[in-house]
C-alpha cells in the first residue's frame, strides 16, 4: 500500500510559510482567518464550500463540530471564526497537524478549536459527543468504510448531522487505474455515488443530499493545473523548483483521473435519527 505522503499535495507542508512571508508577514505575528484563506484551503471552492456546509447543517443548534481531516486548519478556523461553533480537529500528518496549531494560535482562536493528531479509526469519545461531524476530501483516505460510520454514528448526538465532500468512482476501475489512484491521491476506498449512499443508510444514516459534483469537479481542476502553470515563474520564485514541480505533477495527475471519466465526487449530508436535545 502506497504511503500517505505518495499524494504530494500533502508534501512540502511549509508551502503556505512561504506565502506568508511573500504577504509581508513574519514569523509569529498575528494573523487573520481571511487572509490564510488562499492558502490554508486544500479542497475545492475553499469557502465556499465551507458556506454550503453551514448552510445545509445550520449552526446555530449545532455547537460542537469534529472535522476528519483537518489538514492544515483552515475550515475549522473558518468554521470557528463565522460559525462562531467549537471545532475538533483531528489530523493524521504530523507536520500538518502542527502548521494547523500554530496558525490556529496566530489567529487568537485556540479557545474555540482542539488540535488533535490522530487516525479516526483510533478517535474515541463519549457517545453524542459531537453534534456534528463534517469532512472534506479525506474520507476516501481512510479504510474499513463500515467500522468509519459506525464510528461517526456513535459520535454524534441524536439529530446530529454528517457532512461530506468527497471523491467517488464513476463506474468500474480497472487494477492498473486503481493503483495509480492510490499512488496519486492515496485513494484507499472510492466508492460510487449509490454505494456511497447506501453505506450511510446502512449505518443508520438519514441522508438529506446526495449530489454528484463530478462534472464541477473535472472543471475546477483543469482550471486549477492551467492557472498554477500559467503562473510557473511567480511560484517558481516564491517556492523554488522541487516544490512547484511537486505541486504541478499532482494538479495534473489529478485532472487526468477526473478528465478520464472514471473519478468524481460528491456532497453528501445525513443525519442521526433522534431530537437534539
Amino acid at each position: 500500500m502506497s504511503e500517505i505522503k505518495s499524494m504530494k499535495l500533502y508534501t512540502n507542508v511549509e508551502r503556505i510559510y512561504r506565502e506568508l512571508g511573500e504577504m509581508g508577514r513574519t514569523v509569529d505575528e498575528p494573523l487573520s482567518v481571511d487572509e490564510l484563506c488562499a492558502f490554508d484551503q486544500l479542497h475545492y471552492h475553499g469557502t465556499q464550500a465551507l458556506d454550503v456546509a453551514m448552510a445545509l447543517i445550520g449552526i446555530d443548534a449545532q455547537p460542537r463540530w469534529l472535522e476528519i481531516g483537518s489538514g492544515l486548519g483552515g475550515p475549522a478556523r473558518y468554521l470557528a471564526a463565522y460559525g462562531d461553533v467549537h471545532v475538533t480537529a483531528l489530523e493524521l500528518q504530523d507536520d500538518q497537524h502542527e502548521v494547523a496549531q500554530d496558525l490556529t494560535a496566530r489567529c487568537g482562536l485556540d479557545a474555540q478549536i482542539d488540535h488533535v493528531c490522530g487516525d479516526f479509526l483510533q478517535f474515541d469519545r463519549a457517545p453524542g459527543s459531537f453534534d456534528a461531524i463534517v469532512s472534506w476530501l479525506a474520507l476516501y483516505h481512510i479504510p474499513e468504510r463500515p467500522r468509519l460510520l459506525e464510528n461517526c454514528y456513535r459520535l454524534l448526538a441524536p439529530g446530529g448531522c454528517f457532512y461530506t465532500e468527497d471523491l467517488t468512482a464513476r463506474g468500474d476501475i480497472d487494477d492498473a487505474q486503481l493503483k495509480l489512484l492510490e499512488r496519486d491521491l492515496y485513494a484507499i476506498t472510492l466508492r460510487r455515488i449509490d454505494q456511497y449512499r447506501q453505506d450511510l443508510e446502512n449505518a443508520g444514516f438519514a441522508v438529506e443530499l446526495c449530489k454528484s459534483m463530478s462534472s464541477e469537479w473535472a472543471e475546477f481542476v483543469r482550471v486549477r493545473l492551467a492557472a498554477y502553470r500559467a503562473d510557473r515563474g511567480r511560484h517558481l520564485r516564491v517556492h523554488g523548483e522541487a516544490a512547484v514541480n511537486a505541486l504541478n505533477d499532482f494538479y495534473s495527475a489529478v485532472n487526468r483521473h477526473f478528465q478520464s471519466g472514471k473519478l468524481g465526487g460528491l456532497r453528501l449530508c445525513a443525519r442521526k435519527p433522534g431530537v437534539a436535545v
